[in-house]
């Protein structure tokens, strides 16, 4: 990604960071971890310190293995399995166990989301990916241009870029808004004389940034910022 793309994704952290919940957040699938750890160590196998990643790796398993087995010989004596089918049985009741204990978590994330969502919430959150998709897009078009394409380059690179730098503090601005409003909503609904003058300057937060002949990526970015700003006004009325 070229420098003048770099943080200017909103990432998973930042958003959960802005909006106080566990949004966009996938369940933890342990054999998925497995499978990355495994293919990221075959890759280390086929590189230069293959034999050193080999020999580590062997050392490792068997360290474990001898002191597993002399631990169940220690304090589990009377179990008459082999230790290496002892050991495949317990990983898979650890494994199993682990992944419950994961699903059990993350439903109960995924349902204080849901309780929370609101019409605001939900359209800043579409907001969010498809600004995110922009920049997907434009790293990818910079992967296709160094590639060897110079006729896909994007010209006015630095109005474009500059409008993301715009959408973004707006999308952030908004959802910061969002969350004091959604997490003060009872208080705020029982002093609304406290907090008249303070609402009111929602709608003055104005997008300047318009539209222009810089192409689609401009005008998708800037039409994200005018989606902001008019659901940041929608805020103000619903409280």
């Amino acid at each position: 990604m070229r420098d003048d793309l770099q943080g200017l994704e909103i990432s998973q952290n930042e958003l959960q960071k802005l909006t106080n919940l566990p949004v966009n957040e996938d369940l933890l699938i342990i054999t998925n971890v497995l499978l990355k750890f495994g293919k990221t160590y075959i890759d280390k196998i086929k590189g230069s310190e293959g034999a050193t990643v080999i020999f580590i790796g062997f050392s490792t398993f068997v360290f474990t293995y001898i002191l597993f087995d002399l631990i169940l010989k220690i304090f589990i004596s009377w179990i008459t399995v082999p230790s290496w089918m002892f050991l495949i049985v317990l990983g898979l009741w650890v494994g199993g166990l682990t992944q419950t204990i994961l699903y059990v978590l993350w439903k109960s994330r995924t349902k204080l989301v849901q309780k929370s969502m609101n019409n605001s919430l939900k359209i800043l959150l579409s907001e969010v990916n498809r600004y995110n998709a922009i920049i997907k897009a434009i790293d990818i078009n910079d992967q296709i241009e160094e590639a060897g394409n110079p006729e896909v380059v994007i010209t006015q690179r630095d109005s474009v870029i500059e409008a993301l730098k715009l959408t973004k503090t707006d999308l952030v601005r908004a959802l910061k808004t969002e969350r004091i409003l959604r997490e003060n909503k009872n208080f705020i609904l029982s002093n609304t004389e406290l907090f008249a003058n303070n609402l009111a300057t929602l709608t003055a937060m104005q997008v300047h940034e318009q539209a222009t002949e810089h192409g689609r990526l401009l005008n998708e970015a800037l039409q994200i910022a005018l989606d902001v700003q008019h659901e940041m006004k929608k805020l103000q009325s619903q409280r």
